[in-house]
């Protein structure tokens, strides 16, 4: 009852949200071109302004953005093979750790040419380049940044998130990307995971790809999300040594805090297909 005291009301919000704008899609078929998840998108950021005191709804639109996201993506490894997972997140690897890099860079050159706050720096750095709001997340307390360092990270990060949903069908159409090559695109280039499903979820409505988009853009990015666990540890250990040569107490660190565990699951769940489909193969 507790939970859903306080979280039952920002469920059915976005519930109220989600449903129609898959529904208006299914019937109005031109909508298609956009998608039901920008819709959605678009239609929370207009609820967003709408909404002025926003203390009952925020649980249940957090619970739902992260929690329910990442069940989602454990039920789509169901429909995956093991095989299949192994074989893009390897393939996908040399591009990932491109990006990774090129972000890193980009990050610490704006910090140093437009005298960015070096935690914000370093807050928007990990959200590029891994996996936005949950990257900063588990970076944050691990150099010690503030809530208003925090907020500014998100909302660039943000931004460039809705931004990603929006063009980025488009703009791979007008690049002449195939189905494969988008996948790659939106799971290497969208920060946020939602952001990622919407781009490819849009990309498989535009172009009938029944769903192979989207499970491939998922494990491009989950690959890239693992990333979060070498660069925290970084972050913490720089941390330590900056704490170290000014006399100051580090930030507190705990790898468990920061190992994304819906990875795991979706992995073991694309195990139980595989072995599954392997034991039909066999009957």
């Amino acid at each position: 009852m507790d939970f859903l005291k306080k979280n039952g009301k920002g469920i059915l919000l976005c519930f109220l949200v989600a449903f129609p704008s898959w529904l208006l899609v299914r019937q109005v078929g031109a909508l298609e071109v956009i998608g039901a998840p920008v819709i959605a998108i678009i239609a929370g950021m207009v609820l967003a302004i709408a909404i002025r005191d926003k203390s009952s709804v925020s649980g249940g639109i957090a619970f739902t953005s992260k929690k329910i996201l990442q069940y989602a993506v454990i039920l789509l490894g169901f429909g995956l093979n093991l095989g299949t997972i192994g074989k893009v997140g390897m393939t996908s690897l040399p591009v990932i750790i491109s990006t990774i890099t090129t972000s890193l860079v980009v990050a610490i050159l704006m910090y140093r040419l437009l005298k960015i706050p070096g935690k914000t720096a370093a807050l928007i750095g990990v959200g590029s380049c891994i996996c936005g709001g949950s990257a900063i997340a588990a970076a944050a307390p691990v150099i010690d940044a503030d809530d208003e360092e925090i907020a500014q990270a998100i909302s660039v990060i943000f931004l460039f998130n809705v931004i990603a949903a929006l063009i980025f069908p488009t703009l791979g159409k007008v690049l002449g990307l195939t189905d494969t090559g988008f996948g790659l695109f939106a799971g290497t280039a969208v920060n946020d995971t939602s952001s990622v499903t919407a781009a490819a979820s849009t990309w498989d409505a535009l172009h009938g790809t029944g769903g192979a988009v989207l499970a491939r853009a998922t494990i491009v990015k989950l690959t890239r999300t693992l990333a979060i666990i070498p660069i925290t540890l970084a972050l913490a250990f720089w941390q330590a040594w900056q704490a170290k040569r000014g006399g100051r107490g580090g930030g507190s660190f705990s790898l468990r805090s920061i190992f994304p565990f819906f990875i795991l699951f979706f992995v073991l769940a694309s195990v139980v297909t595989t072995a599954a489909t392997m034991a039909g193969v066999d009957a």
